[in-house]
């Protein structure tokens, strides 16, 4: 297993599996994504073309099974400036790590783990203080849910990830099943690095 990041021609390369993989492990428990390619294409366009970006991949030989995400956060300010009101918090300081898709048989091998570590010291490299992600809340009932979830929790608490207290965000996609996209919220979490 090779876990590395993709830039310039390499991810140019593999945009269109990045985005395949992003559709296949989103259409599961919590996110309950209906993707299409062509979003995807053009969403992961945007790390493509960010100097600042990092986009890492997880790989079985030539097959990408994996993938993570991030850019400074200030690059999303449009999106999570209502979220980070009043917390004082300057987004100019903290990388944002948005993604992250690995198929279900690779997981509980360390790349989640690597995932982290690998978007942590980009942002170290980009001189930023604190890094955050955001998670799906959704009700404990939901009807969808899996009886064997597993939260994340707890690998994000052993990284010394923390949620912050009231900072949600709220995004709208189609879930499986669904006429049309309907709004989430998401709970931030972070550290300092």
């Amino acid at each position: 297993m090779e876990v590395v990041a993709l830039t310039g021609a390499a991810l140019d390369s593999r945009l269109e599996d990045v985005a395949r993989l992003r559709i296949d492990v989103f259409r599961d428990w919590p996110y309950l994504y209906d993707g299409n390619v062509a979003y995807e294409r053009d969403y992961l366009a945007v790390y493509r073309d960010n100097p600042r970006a990092v986009v890492v991949g997880a790989f079985d030989g030539p097959r990408l099974v994996g993938a993570a995400t991030g850019m400074p956060m200030q690059d999303h300010a449009d999106d999570f400036a209502a979220a980070f009101a009043g917390t004082g918090k300057d987004l100019r300081t903290i990388f944002y790590c948005a993604e992250s898709v690995l198929m279900p048989q690779w997981r509980g091998y360390g790349i989640g783990h690597r995932f982290f570590d690998l978007r942590e010291a980009h942002a170290r490299t980009l001189g930023l203080t604190e890094v955050a992600f955001c998670a799906v809340i959704r009700p404990a009932d939901h009807p969808m849910r899996p009886a064997d979830y597993a939260p994340l929790d707890p690998f994000w608490h052993k990284r010394g990830y923390q949620p912050l207290t009231g900072v949600v965000a709220h995004f709208g996609w189609k879930d499986l099943g669904d006429a049309e996209d309907s709004r989430k919220s998401l709970q931030f979490w972070s550290r300092q690095l």
